[in-house]
């Protein structure tokens, strides 16, 4: 069964084609990782992919997305706004619930973070940055993942940790990395993009070295 589906996908950018035609298509259960060179088309392929099936994903993009003004709770925190009132989000934002609290510590355990929680998330490094923007992704639930590059900031350990975080907890999900060696260990299939092309599509335990540096 489809979770995602494109068919003749195409994306232009300032009259130029930058993505496509392609067709895609990604099983219930399936996890996909995206690879190939910067530029290559991955990003824009994730944006088809959310902009056709928004329902019930889980976005995680390359710019991250948070407000450095805010703590890292009220970041994480957005994950679930829409789950929730105005006046709801508005009571959390200036006394937060404590289930709320109780619930984003919770998701932060699970990335080493929680010393984090009332920090300002501009005043953090990069990679608890980006740990911060996975945090909000795995508390905003939902049964579908689409993430952009999220360990592109972090060393071995750290990557090990958000990528087995994200994996366990989206069954069904398309990832873009450019590291290889967590793609090939974490997903399912490999789907290389060159040249806004799909150029290889396959399992991640059949692939052959020589066909991914072929993508870069």
């Amino acid at each position: 069964m489809s979770a995602l589906a494109l068919t003749g996908a195409r994306a232009d950018y300032g009259g130029q084609p930058v993505l496509g035609p392609l067709d895609l298509d990604i099983n219930a259960g399936e996890r996909v990782a995206l690879v190939g060179r910067s530029g290559a088309g991955k990003s824009t392929l994730l944006a088809l992919l959310h902009d056709r099936t928004r329902r019930d994903i889980a976005l995680m993009p390359q710019d991250l997305g948070l407000v450095e003004t805010l703590s890292v709770f009220h970041n994480v925190f957005m994950g679930q706004l829409s789950h929730h009132s105005a006046a709801y989000n508005l009571a959390n934002l200036i006394r937060p619930f404590r289930r709320e609290v109780k619930g984003v510590t919770a998701v932060l355990e699970r990335l080493d973070m929680t010393e984090t929680l009332w920090a300002r998330t501009g005043e953090l490094s990069g990679g608890q940055r980006q740990r911060v923007a996975v945090a909000r992704t795995l508390f905003q639930g939902g049964h579908v993942l689409l993430a952009d590059e999220p360990v592109s900031a972090l060393d071995g350990p750290r990557a090990e940790r958000v990528m087995e975080a994200l994996t366990e907890q989206y069954e069904t999900a398309v990832i873009a990395m450019h590291d290889l060696q967590l793609a090939r260990r974490y997903a399912d299939r490999l789907v290389g993009i060159r040249h806004g092309l799909i150029a290889m599509d396959v399992a991640a335990d059949a692939v052959e070295t020589e066909a991914l540096d072929a993508l870069y």
